[in-house]
């Protein structure tokens, strides 16, 4: 068997630590801020029609990695930010009401506790979206947001239903007033500023830009005339707004003097979407009629597919002290935090906690090319899987003898524009049988009834 073959099968099943930078000395902290379906070319630095002066400042300050890629719909990126491990593994391919993850699963903030850690989550959960099954239960000190999924931005309902009222704090339900991205951007701020010396981490998972979406007249009023629509008016506006609550938690950073002592990333759960803003199986909020316009330019497909508008994100890494300016191309996956924020934090697994995602330390740190490794993902509903090896991208839609196979080559064809099954054959035999090899190990951690 070919030697990269070998070592990519290794990453994959727990070596990956071997590939590591040297960690800084001292205890980073962390802010890992995920919007939601937020597009491709939705921000400004990727030419969107809306302004996002932070999130500009945030990637020239920081690190863009420009192939970042997660799953194609919510619970399943969530899942594997939070385990290091695929979210087929825990049978999560779906957005999910039900607890997604076992109760003994060593979670990252587990494990950043362990470590010394202070940890919060505020905005949105969803990988069980009852207060029993909530983020308190899973290693977060302090939490806050929607136990559910998103919610309308007024009356922070979710959908009707067992689920519909999730607005909490520290796993109680409550009622407030206030705009969604507001209420989230101000729990993180307070959270903040009430830190002494003790390493922290803060998840903000936001709802924007989540349907159904409504923003305050005062967000309107910003948006340029040259944006023409009701929705796609809410729209830019949701996306500025957003912008404006990263502002606030940087600032916040700043004015607590620990700027240069944490590790900011901003990212996305999945593509954007342009599906209809309000859905009705929402409590009615009083949200404008019409297409959302998610912009994933220049990829192909958006939310819910596994070509690169679906799970290739926006996404910034910002340490000041530590991590150059700049931009690299290595291919990461949101199964590497797990791995890469342990290693920094000084984190050491007690036993093996079956990582797929490596620790990306070297990329972020030296700007070091990352080895050859496959990047392995399922779709929404076990729909499609791909399989993403150097150069080269497979996907497989559905399965037997009806199944579909598509091969592209991202370098030559980064829009997935020309199928090359047909042409590379033996690659396509080579790849399928590591493809079986990896999604062996799906749903080996599904929850037990």
């Amino acid at each position: 068997m070919h030697r990269s073959f070998l070592l990519a099968l290794g990453l994959v099943f727990g070596t990956s630590q071997l590939c590591s930078a040297e960690s800084p000395k001292g205890k980073p902290n962390f802010v890992f801020m995920i919007a939601d379906d937020l597009g491709w070319a939705d921000v400004a630095f990727h030419g969107g029609n809306a302004a996002t002066p932070h999130l500009d400042r945030l990637a020239r300050e920081g690190l863009e990695l420009s192939q970042h890629y997660v799953a194609p719909v919510c619970s399943p990126t969530r899942t594997g930010l939070l385990t290091g491990r695929c979210w087929s593994r825990f049978g999560v391919t779906n957005p999910q009401n039900n607890r997604a993850i076992p109760w003994d699963t060593v979670t990252l903030p587990r494990a950043l506790k362990i470590a010394g850690y202070d940890t919060c989550i505020t905005g949105k959960w969803h990988l069980g979206s009852l207060p029993e099954w909530g983020p308190n239960h899973f290693g977060f000190d302090h939490s806050y947001g929607s136990l559910a999924g998103g919610v309308s931005p007024w009356n922070h309902r979710y959908k009707k239903g067992p689920y519909t009222r999730t607005w909490h704090r520290n796993e109680q339900l409550i009622e407030e007033p206030g705009h969604v991205t507001d209420l989230i951007a101000a729990e993180a701020v307070g959270w903040i500023e009430a830190r002494g010396e003790k390493p922290f981490f803060l998840y903000v998972p936001f709802t924007a830009v989540h349907l159904p979406i409504k923003e305050p007249e005062e967000w309107l009023k910003r948006v340029p005339d040259t944006i023409q629509g009701d929705v796609a008016r809410h729209y830019a506006a949701c996306v500025m707004h957003l912008d404006d609550a990263v502002g606030r938690i940087l600032a916040a950073l700043e004015r607590k003097g620990k700027q240069d002592s944490t590790l900011v990333v901003f990212t996305s759960d999945n593509g954007g979407s342009t599906v209809e803003n309000n859905d009705l199986k929402y409590p009615d909020d009083n949200c404008p009629n019409g297409k959302l316009t998610g912009n994933n330019t220049p990829w192909r497909g958006q939310k819910g597919d596994l070509y690169e508008g679906g799970t290739r994100v926006p996404t910034i890494v910002r340490w000041p002290v530590r991590v150059k300016p700049g931009k690299v191309n290595s291919p990461v996956q949101i199964t590497d935090w797990m791995p890469t924020l342990c290693r920094l934090a000084g984190y050491r697994p007690s036993q093996d906690l079956k990582w797929d995602g490596m620790d990306v330390a070297m990329l972020l740190l030296d700007q070091r090319d990352l080895p050859e490794r496959p990047i392995y993902a399922v779709a929404a509903g076990w729909q499609a899987r791909s399989l993403r090896l150097g150069d080269w991208k497979l996907l497989v839609h559905g399965k037997g003898d009806s199944r579909k196979i598509e091969l592209f080559n991202l370098v030559q064809d980064p829009g997935e524009a020309k199928n090359l099954a047909e042409k590379e054959k033996d690659r396509v035999k080579r790849l399928l049988g590591f493809m079986d090899q990896v999604a062996a190990r799906d749903r080996d951690s599904v929850v037990e009834p």
